[in-house]
């Protein structure tokens, strides 16, 4: 999805000289003013291998969405000591993010979802309900995991996917026991109420463009029967209206920038980049430390509190069952030593799919022309000096969320809106005046799994999301594209509406739309659940409530891995909060909750809208 930079550096040689004379003149200031402070601590993590260092009260593996939250948080209190191990890279070059344009540059944000180089660049196995293909699934291997690829998109989910973990077994993870931790992450522009936060280190800013577009997609919606919400994540979900996202000041927000750099000077803190996790090290069924890889080396680092993995929902179970915790069965095949025979993980995998709904646009205010080389290094320039612009902002501001049918009590559906074409996880550049809807059910009933390649932790799992594997899912995914049709077919877009690209004119029977969801949807980049939070007798359960892993001793997983079913909505800021609340139970606060929230409920069910 970058839908104006993408080209940006290979297309246009005269764009990296005037870029390149740019950062000498703007940046030389940022680049040359790191502190002693700064270089002292980066030489401080680079001594991992230390007798001093070898220590530490707390190991978070992972700088990701959830690892730097808990980083600043555990942090806080100086008498813990905290090391934070990340696979990938910094997310910033000699101290600067315009170094860094294609993580920070918030157009830019294709260039890393397809990219090996910050990226874990996964694939799934042949979807054999999907005409055996392949899907590619982009997770951040950098600072700040895989907030800093993302399309900056910030979704709570609904109230009721938390009530419903606190049924599945997740005591304790109901709405009026997260809310608080949604709250205390955030600082939206738009103020403090009931459901947002004013005083976090996340911040949030609202989708405010006036594109023609945006708002005759918003008006459609009202046209087809839909109401406006004026805040998706607070009263009323249901509904389209402006979107929220991690867009501060022109710039990603990624939780590397919210939470990891302002606690990096901390002297009880310390972070490794390129350090790879091979294994937990136990003492019988206590957890002491972990094995890692750092510059071809293998070593190994102590933890006399705890160990907590925030790989995400597939580096996770993968360490878990590297180290021996995870189906014996599957364990003893690949000659590794059991340690806790723990069936659940890695199983319980749910992710969201979705499609891209297409239609030409008759005039030309797309982002299509944004992407000419010209204006690619107009509004480049724009953002590297000012931080502002069309590159200060991933364009995804509308969206909506809906229920597929009448008796369905909250949204099921949602979308995105954008004023262009992505084809191809936006590995191909569009050639013509489009715009589009990302369309997709949001809790599916298709669960699939996780499993060990082989014992080597380098090895990719094999990924099986078991896409489409149910009636439910296959009708939910025609709803789809039928109501996306029929908003599309409102007034509001008459003076845009060219002929639809995709799914085409020719595709209009069940069995024809059947074939184009086979062919075309792919993922969200959602996956979720491998380390299934629930009661400890729960024979699925990989972690319990307070997100100690269950049957060992002194280790817990905090992310969307222990999500005891997906979310509606995108996972992003639900890991955020999840790991916000991990922090108080691992610091024995008590929860944090705010009772009897109003939450909104349609009239009635029977009907549709």
């Amino acid at each position: 999805m970058s839908y104006l930079i993408k080209g940006f550096k290979c297309h246009n040689p005269v764009m990296c000289k005037v870029a390149g004379s740019l950062f000498k003149a703007h940046t030389l200031k940022n680049i040359l003013g790191i502190n002693e402070q700064q270089f002292r601590i980066s030489r401080a993590s680079s001594q991992l291998g230390s007798e001093k260092a070898n220590s530490y009260n707390y190991i978070i593996v992972g700088a990701g969405s959830a690892g730097c939250v808990l980083a600043n948080r555990l942090t806080e209190d100086p008498q813990s000591t905290v090391l934070l191990l990340e696979a990938g890279p910094k997310d910033t070059l000699l101290g600067s993010k315009r170094l860094m344009w294609k993580i920070h540059m918030p157009a830019a944000l294709t260039y890393n979802l397809c990219d090996e180089s910050y990226n874990w660049y996964y694939h799934t196995a042949p979807q054999r309900h999907m005409d055996n293909r392949v899907m590619y699934w982009p997770r951040g291997r950098v600072w700040g995991g895989s907030s800093s690829l993302n399309a900056m998109v910030y979704i709570r989910g609904h109230a009721e996917d938390y009530n419903r973990w606190g049924r599945q077994g997740a005591l304790g993870w109901d709405y009026e026991h997260c809310l608080p931790y949604f709250k205390k992450a955030q600082t939206h522009e738009l103020g403090p109420d009931r459901y947002r936060g004013g005083n976090g280190p996340l911040h949030v800013s609202r989708g405010k463009t006036n594109h023609p577009l945006h708002q005759a997609f918003l008006e459609a919606a009202q046209q087809a029967g839909y109401p406006f919400t004026d805040d998706m994540n607070g009263y009323q979900q249901e509904g389209f209206g402006w979107m929220d996202m991690t867009i501060h000041r022109g710039q990603r927000w990624s939780t590397a920038s919210a939470y990891l750099r302002p606690a990096i000077s901390r002297p009880n803190f310390s972070v490794a980049e390129k350090t790879l996790v091979t294994k937990i090290l136990f003492q019988g069924t206590k957890c002491i430390g972990v094995e890692y890889v750092k510059n071809g080396q293998r070593k190994k680092v102590f933890a006399n509190k705890e160990v907590i993995l925030s790989g995400g929902a597939i580096n996770s179970p993968q360490l878990l069952m590297l180290s021996g915790i995870g189906n014996a069965d599957d364990l003893k095949k690949l000659g590794i030593p059991v340690v806790c025979h723990l069936p659940g993980v890695g199983q319980n995998l749910q992710d969201h799919l979705e499609v891209y709904v297409q239609q030409k646009c008759t005039k030309p205010i797309t982002l299509y022309s944004a992407q000419k080389p010209l204006n690619m290094a107009r509004i480049g320039l724009e953002w590297l000096w000012k931080f502002t612009g069309e590159g200060a902002t991933a364009h995804l501001e509308s969206g909506g969320f809906i229920r597929s049918e009448a008796g369905v009590p909250h949204p099921d559906i949602q979308f995105h809106f954008l004023p262009s074409q992505v084809i191809d996880h936006g590995r191909v550049t569009s050639t013509m005046e489009a715009y589009q809807v990302h369309v997709g059910p949001m809790r599916s009933t298709s669960v699939g799994w996780l499993k060990l390649k082989s014992s080597d932790p380098k090895d990719h799992p094999i990924l099986e999301p078991n896409y489409l594997s149910t009636e439910r899912d296959i009708w939910e995914f025609r709803q789809c594209v039928k109501l996306t049709r029929e908003i599309f077919a409102q007034k509001a877009f008459e003076k845009f509406r060219g002929p639809e690209i995709q799914p085409g004119n020719h595709v209009q029977s069940d069995k024809e739309i059947d074939a184009f969801i086979r062919q075309k949807a792919d993922s969200a980049y959602h996956p979720s659940c491998t380390c299934k939070m629930g009661q400890p007798s729960d024979s699925t359960a990989v972690v319990d409530p307070q997100t100690k892993v269950i049957g060992v001793e002194n280790l817990r997983v905090v992310d969307a891995s222990i999500m005891p079913s997906v979310v509606s909505g995108n996972l992003n800021a639900p890991t955020i909060m999840i790991a916000e609340k991990a922090a108080d139970i691992i610091k024995g606060l008590p929860s944090l909750q705010e009772k009897n929230v109003p939450v909104y409920k349609p009239k009635t069910l029977e009907t549709q809208r």
